[in-house]
C-alpha cells in the first residue's frame, strides 16, 4: 500500500505509514467498514468519511510525531508542526477599558532610562493584576496605556460592573507609583467583533474600541468616564455624576459621558442604602491593608484574623462595609467571613 502523503511503500494490513505516520486506512464512522486512505465516501454505505490525510497533513502527523518526540525524550515539536484550531470570529457584547498615565512623560524627562523602565514595568504588572482580579483580559499595552476587555473570551452577566470597578481601582493604584503620576480611564459597553483564539492580532475590534480610547483621552486626570450603556447597567452599584457630552475625534455626534465616583453597593446594587452615601475618607490606608491581606490570604492559602477595634463612631462599621463591597465585586473564592459589623 502506497502512502498518499509521502509515497512510501507499506505492506498490506498496516493502518499507519511506517515512514511518516499518516493513517493508511480509515474506518467508516457509520458502518465501521475500513476504507483506503484518500477515499471520501464509504464503499459500503456511502457515508461521508473524515478528511483525508492528504488534505490535513499537519493535523494527522502532529499527534503521532509529538508522541514519538515525548517517548524519545526530545521534548515537544516546534510550534509550526503542532496543529491548532482556527480562530473563531463572532459578535459579542463586551465592555472595553482604556487607561492611560498622565504626567508620565514629564516624570520620565531627565530620569535614568532604567528607572523609567522599572517604573513602567511595575505599572504594567499592577495593572494586569487589577484587571485579572475582576476577570478581565488584557488586550494590549500601548506605550503607557492599557486596554482590557470583559465579555471575551469568557462572558459574565456583570462584566460592565467588573470593568468599572477595575477602572476605579486602577486609577487609585497609580497614585502609589510616584508623586505627580495619575491615570485616567474610559469604559464603554456594546457590541464588537471578537476573535476567539487570536494570536498576534487584536482580539476585539470595532467602533466601540475606538470610542473607548477617545473617551479616555477626554477624562480628567484621576477620573473614570463611562458611556451611556455602561452607566445604565452599573448605576445600582456605582455612584455617578454627569460629565456632559464630549466631541471626540471620528464621531459625528457628541458622546455622553458619566464620571464614576465610587462603589456604593455590592454587585447589582445589593445592600445599597436608599439615602445618599457620603464619600469614604480618612481610612484609605486601613482599607488598602485589608485588601492586601485578603489577596495574600487567597494567594498563599493561609488563614489570617483581622480585628478592627476603636472607639464608638470612629468608622469601624464603614470600613467593614467598604471592604465587603470590594470583596463582593472581586470574582475570587471567598476565604473570609465577617462575623460582626
Amino acid at each position: 500500500m502506497i502512502c498518499p502523503s509521502c509515497s512510501a511503500p507499506n505492506e498490506a494490513g498496516r493502518k499507519f505509514c511506517g515512514e511518516c505516520g499518516t493513517r493508511l486506512a480509515q474506518p467508516c464512522p457509520s458502518c465501521g467498514t475500513v476504507n483506503a486512505s484518500g477515499i471520501r465516501f464509504c464503499g459500503e454505505c456511502g457515508n461521508l468519511l473524515a478528511a483525508s490525510p492528504a488534505t490535513s497533513g499537519t493535523a494527522a502527523i502532529a499527534p503521532v510525531a509529538v508522541a514519538a518526540q515525548a517517548v524519545a525524550g526530545l521534548g515537544p515539536l516546534p510550534t509550526a508542526f503542532v496543529a491548532r484550531p482556527a480562530p473563531i470570529a463572532e459578535r459579542r457584547l463586551v465592555s472595553v477599558l482604556f487607561a492611560d498615565l498622565v504626567g508620565f512623560t514629564t516624570l520620565s524627562e531627565g530620569r535614568d532610562p532604567e528607572a523609567v523602565r522599572e517604573l513602567l514595568a511595575r505599572y504594567f504588572e499592577q495593572a494586569a493584576d487589577v484587571i485579572g482580579r475582576y476577570g478581565g483580559t488584557v488586550e494590549k499595552f500601548i506605550g503607557d496605556a492599557v486596554m482590557a476587555v470583559w465579555g471575551a473570551p469568557t462572558a459574565h452577566e456583570d462584566d460592565a460592573e467588573r470593568a468599572v470597578r477595575a477602572a476605579l481601582d486602577l486609577v487609585d493604584m497609580v497614585r502609589e507609583l510616584g508623586p505627580g503620576i495619575q491615570a485616567r480611564a474610559g469604559v464603554l459597553t456594546g457590541e464588537a467583533a471578537v476573535t476567539i483564539g487570536a494570536t498576534g492580532q487584536g482580539m476585539v475590534a470595532g467602533d466601540l474600541v475606538n470610542t473607548a480610547s477617545r473617551l479616555q483621552s477626554v477624562a480628567a486626570p484621576g477620573t473614570v468616564l463611562v458611556g451611556e450603556t455602561t452607566y445604565r447597567v452599573t448605576a445600582e452599584a456605582v455612584a455617578y455624576e454627569s460629565a456632559g457630552e464630549h466631541v471626540v475625534k471620528g464621531k459625528a455626534a457628541p458622546v455622553p459621558a458619566w464620571r464614576a465616583m465610587r462603589v456604593v453597593a455590592q454587585r447589582k446594587g445589593l445592600g445599597r442604602d436608599d439615602r445618599l452615601e457620603s464619600p469614604f475618607v480618612g481610612r484609605d490606608a486601613e482599607l488598602r491593608l485589608l485588601k492586601d491581606l485578603f489577596h495574600a490570604t487567597s494567594r498563599e492559602h493561609r488563614v489570617r484574623l483581622v480585628s478592627i477595634t476603636g472607639q464608638a463612631g470612629i468608622g469601624k462599621s464603614r470600613l467593614a462595609w467598604e471592604f465587603l463591597k470590594y470583596v463582593d465585586g472581586v470574582p475570587w473564592p471567598r476565604f473570609f467571613r465577617i462575623l460582626d459589623f
